[in-house]
């Protein structure tokens, strides 16, 4: 199945539900609006449960494929309006703004909109009518990895800054570049699994959960 071009009736589960309402500073609330209109787009405040990031949309789909074919996996992932919007760890934004202002990475990667703590988002609707328009700038938008759990696994800074490297890079330089992380400090998730795991970065120490240094990838 192609998540990006499958068309049914696209819903979020009740446990996800639970998980997105928890971003609001009114839970219940959220849940009853979800309840009268659960085809209605939804804005909730980042930074408590939940950092986004949101990129052009063909990129977005770029990085998701490398997530996906080379990484960890992903955790919830929406599309709204063209963009692309990978749902992270909170905190996420602020450090890959950081990782990004870095020369090494800026020339390399397009600019990304990383909405952390004090920023709010609009989401898609927690049900999708079928044939809802999926063109940029029209519809609700739509959940490309739907919130299925209470406690999704985001990933974090280095994760995401790991991805957009070598998808901006093209698939030459991937070829020439490592697969993925070294395995001394890779964890033990199937690559396509986004369930729940020990919350470290796929870069962590063994043992200790700080993060190995994101190796940079050669040069094309």
């Amino acid at each position: 199945m192609d998540i990006w071009t499958y068309q049914s009736v696209e819903y979020v589960t009740v446990a996800g539900e639970a998980w997105l309402a928890s971003a609001s500073e009114y839970p219940s609330s959220m849940r009853a609006l979800w309840e009268s209109r659960p085809w209605a787009p939804s804005v909730l405040p980042c930074g408590r449960v939940f950092d986004v990031i949101s990129m052009p949309s063909l990129f977005g789909r770029k990085v998701l494929d490398e997530l996906w074919a080379s990484g960890p996996g992903c955790g919830p992932v929406a599309l709204y309006r063209g963009r692309t919007l990978v749902f992270v760890q909170p905190g996420a934004a602020a450090r890959l703004r950081t990782l990004l202002a870095w020369e090494e990475w800026a020339r390399e990667v397009p600019p990304l909109l990383c909405h952390g703590a004090g920023d709010a988002v609009t989401v898609p609707p927690v049900q999708r009518m079928v044939d809802a328009p999926d063109s940029p700038g029209q519809g609700a938008g739509r959940w490309i990895v739907a919130p299925d759990t209470r406690e999704p696994w985001l990933p974090g800074a280095p994760t995401v800054l790991w991805a957009c490297v070598r998808a901006s890079r093209g698939p030459a330089a991937v070829a020439a570049a490592p697969p993925r992380p070294p395995a001394h400090a890779q964890l033990s998730v199937p690559p396509r699994s986004r369930s729940p795991h020990t919350g470290r970065e796929p870069w962590s120490s063994a043992g200790t959960g700080a993060e190995s240094p994101l190796e940079p990838l050669p040069s094309a």
